[in-house]
């Protein structure tokens, strides 16, 4: 029996639903087991996950967020090892059988994956996530205030043991959802993190939030919030888990994160659409931690340091359609494709 479990977190995404499920249970790797945690869904999701009969397993809880759907998750998973499944998102057929061998290669709490971004009817965009390859040690990094590039949920793996060390994380009015970053990024402390530089899945879009169709692609990938609400949500979630650290772990993190999605979010939501005299006041009197992630970025090569530099004094020009096309351009991966569907977590 393959000793790992995927494990599909739900609100609301019937729609989506049956994609997930039937790209878990296709897996070329026998025996992975599939578990649903429907968060009080009141679609039609519960009639879909309970058509399944005994393919899947399922946890029914009242709509808590998804924080409290990964602790419940985390409760009934038995497996060594667990993916954790958007609902909205989907596996390639061979992602566990990858995952599985990498596990097998070392002694890693985390083996992550390329993700497709695709649109709402599952069509590839040609853009993929994350754009940088992790090659360093993650948590000697992480305990210097660094986020490390990874995908977003679906296109990670974990040693379940390792995670229950971070999880349950607790469930408040204000920590309802974004339960990955903890995992993501707790994780790291724990252990090596390894990356199959190969997309194993796709993410998709289904909501373009803060630009027109003829502007083109959002700020951001964000199927739920702006980019300016997405670096501060970020930067709230890095508080609870530098808590969970300290208690948990005895582990003392920075008391604020650095990390150029969200200083890209805070950068592109403060100067997009502005004035030549605004974009210079950010450029002469705010930009400080946005060009220490730019320049003392431990993640990027010094050509990606040299292109995102260049990509983002353009914004200074006096033409505010050049200035605006080059914040799309960094924001937004889906801004370098030819053509773009209509756009969810900026891009590290």
């Amino acid at each position: 029996m393959t000793d790992l479990t995927i494990a599909i977190c739900n609100y609301n995404h019937g729609k989506y639903l049956r994609d997930a499920i039937d790209s878990a249970l296709a897996q070329t790797a026998h025996g992975v087991r599939v578990l649903i945690v429907d968060d009080g869904s009141t679609d039609d999701s519960r009639d879909i996950i309970r058509s399944y009969g005994e393919r899947i397993a399922a946890v029914f809880q009242e709509n808590r967020g998804q924080v409290a759907a990964y602790n419940w998750a985390l409760e009934h998973v038995t497996s060594r090892y667990v993916i954790l499944l958007d609902a909205d998102d989907l596996l390639y057929a061979d992602a566990a059988a990858r995952v599985l061998a990498a596990f097998a290669s070392g002694d890693f709490v985390k083996v992550h994956f390329r993700l497709d971004v695709i649109a709402h009817d599952g069509a590839r965009t040609g853009a993929s996530v994350p754009q940088s390859v992790v090659d360093t040690d993650c948590g000697r990094l992480l305990r210097a205030g660094w986020l490390y590039p990874s995908p977003p949920a679906s296109g990670n793996a974990y040693q379940v043991a390792a995670l229950k060390r971070i999880f349950p994380v607790p469930v408040t009015g204000d920590n309802l959802h974004g339960a990955d970053f903890y995992a993501i990024y707790g994780i790291a402390l724990l252990g090596a993190v390894h990356m199959i530089d190969a997309t194993l899945g796709g993410y998709r879009m289904h909501q373009q939030s803060n630009a027109s169709a003829s502007d083109g692609p959002a700020l951001a990938l964000a199927n739920s919030e702006d980019a300016a609400t997405g670096a501060l949500k970020a930067e709230r979630r890095w508080s609870i888990l530098r808590t969970l650290a300290g208690t948990r772990l005895r582990e003392a993190l920075p008391m604020a994160p650095l990390d150029f999605a969200i200083e890209k979010a805070r950068f592109a939501s403060t100067l997009y659409r502005a004035p030549l005299a605004r974009r210079w006041r950010w450029f002469l009197c705010e930009s400080g931690r946005y060009w220490h992630t730019v320049l003392r970025n431990p993640f990027w090569r010094p050509a990606k340091k040299a292109a995102v530099t260049v990509l983002s004094l353009a914004c200074l020009l006096p033409s505010s359609t050049l200035s605006n096309r080059a914040i799309r351009y960094l924001s937004n991966p889906l801004a370098r494709v030819r053509k773009s569907p209509a756009p969810r977590a900026g891009v590290r």
